[in-house]
């Protein structure tokens, strides 16, 4: 899926949906040491941000250079450029090596990866015991009966021309396979359901249409 959302990256800066602090304090209350991060899928750090406020050092990768052009800095935030290619002894040596990472992080993409793939490198990763693997999105807006009747339509609308993976996402993650022990925050087949309120303006680049139009 290497450059899928090339085209968007700033769209994606500019309309996507923050999470709340809320999430990720819970994250950290989970993890039994805060000294390293990993936010995978990254794009321009919006969970990398929210992360960082909770753990010393965030690495956050994406294999799309373009979202990372637009990636927001923090002082305790490093970006990575990490490509499809990248053999995975090498991302295990970019984050110091096994059982090194306190909390892996994956915002609105895990439904884009090689899941085993990428299951099998976050076990090499995560610190044992105490470390955690959190992956979320979000995969309905409503603002009034009306407005989600017409959204719902146009997502049946548009389904046939979502690559297979993005039913993931689409389904909240219910039959999304997560091959971890629960940490109190929704398990394989039951996620846990999040309310994001937030105040959207519809006008210019503030826009809440550019969020519907990414496609993600």
């Amino acid at each position: 899926m290497a450059g899928l959302f090339d085209k968007q990256a700033e769209t994606y800066q500019q309309a996507r949906p923050t999470y709340p602090s809320e999430w990720y304090s819970m994250l950290a209350a989970r993890t039994s040491h805060h000294s390293l991060a990993w936010d995978v899928g990254t794009g321009n750090g919006q969970a990398a941000l929210g992360v960082a406020e909770h753990y010393e050092q965030v690495i956050a990768t994406d294999i799309s250079e373009a979202q990372l052009s637009f990636a927001m800095p923090h002082p305790r935030v490093r970006y990575v450029h990490t490509p499809e290619s990248m053999p995975e002894d090498e991302m295990v040596a970019l984050m110091g090596g096994e059982n090194r990472v306190d909390l892996i992080t994956v915002a609105c993409a895990v439904h884009w990866f090689d899941l085993p793939k990428f299951y099998k490198l976050a076990k090499r990763l995560l610190r044992k015991p105490g470390g955690i693997l959190a992956v979320w999105a979000y995969n309905d807006m409503f603002v009034s009966n009306d407005f989600h009747a017409i959204s719902k339509r146009l997502r049946e609308k548009s389904s046939h021309f979502r690559p297979a993976n993005a039913k993931y996402a689409i389904d909240g993650y219910r039959n999304l396979p997560f091959p971890f022990e629960s940490v109190g925050l929704g398990h394989e087949g039951e996620p846990m359901q999040l309310e994001i309120p937030k105040e959207l303006l519809f006008k210019g680049n503030d826009s809440q249409f550019l969020f519907l139009s990414d496609g993600a």
